[in-house]
């Protein structure tokens, strides 16, 4: 996963998770690039197995773009907590059971990290990983991460975003991902900096190697 390639036309977005796939089509939206997801091309969710979010991704878009014959972008991603030593890390969807209701999640996190007697913020650090991967019908595939750092709050605050948004507060911030919109929490700034998610970071990262704005 070496040397850059362009990406240009129909993209398949290989994720069944339609938060996920929102704050995708909002990175993907200046570019100019045409996206459908697995989902609505009916295309079945592969058994996630690997021991790496980079190598759970690249099971991801691998499984899309062999399906569909179209280059695939798949973003595999979770929280890990200190004091639950990296839990639940690869297993953050997990958590959440077959409904993917993060309710019974959260609260999970809250009283395992009570058990553990992890009350002040400094006791409760956590981080988000993404790693996006592209693969392409011939077989190139391209990897891009990114990490934000930040603690968990007691309670979980904000209605926005989803899964641990609501719990997770980033570092130099107030507010919990849950609390802000979605420009404060993925948006590209004008100054082309990068984002301040795991999911922007990463994208950043992946948009100067692979994308080329419109004019």
């Amino acid at each position: 996963m070496t040397s850059h390639r362009l990406l240009t036309g129909k993209v398949v977005i290989a994720t069944h998770n339609p938060g996920k796939l929102r704050e995708m089509r909002e990175l993907m939206a200046p570019y100019g690039i045409e996206l459908v997801s697995a989902g609505e091309l009916g295309l079945p969710e592969p058994e996630e197995d690997g021991h790496m979010f980079a190598e759970n991704a690249a099971i991801k878009a691998v499984a899309a773009t062999r399906a569909s014959g179209l280059p695939a972008l798949a973003d595999d991603s979770g929280i890990c907590i200190d004091a639950l030593d990296g839990a639940p890390g690869l297993f953050s969807a997990n958590w959440a059971g077959p409904g993917k209701d993060f309710a019974p999640a959260l609260a999970r996190v809250q009283a395992e990290l009570a058990k553990r007697g992890a009350t002040a913020p400094e006791q409760r650090r956590a981080h988000f990983v993404s790693a996006l991967v592209i693969a392409w019908p011939d077989g190139h595939q391209e990897l891009f991460e990114g990490r934000v750092f930040g603690d968990i709050v007691a309670a979980p605050r904000g209605p926005g975003g989803f899964g641990y948004d609501p719990i997770f507060r980033p570092d130099g911030h107030e507010k919990t991902f849950g609390e802000m919109s979605a420009a404060e929490k993925h948006g590209i700034p004008a100054d082309g900096s990068p984002g301040l998610s795991h999911r922007a970071r990463a994208f950043h990262i992946l948009a100067a190697a692979c994308l080329r704005a419109p004019a």
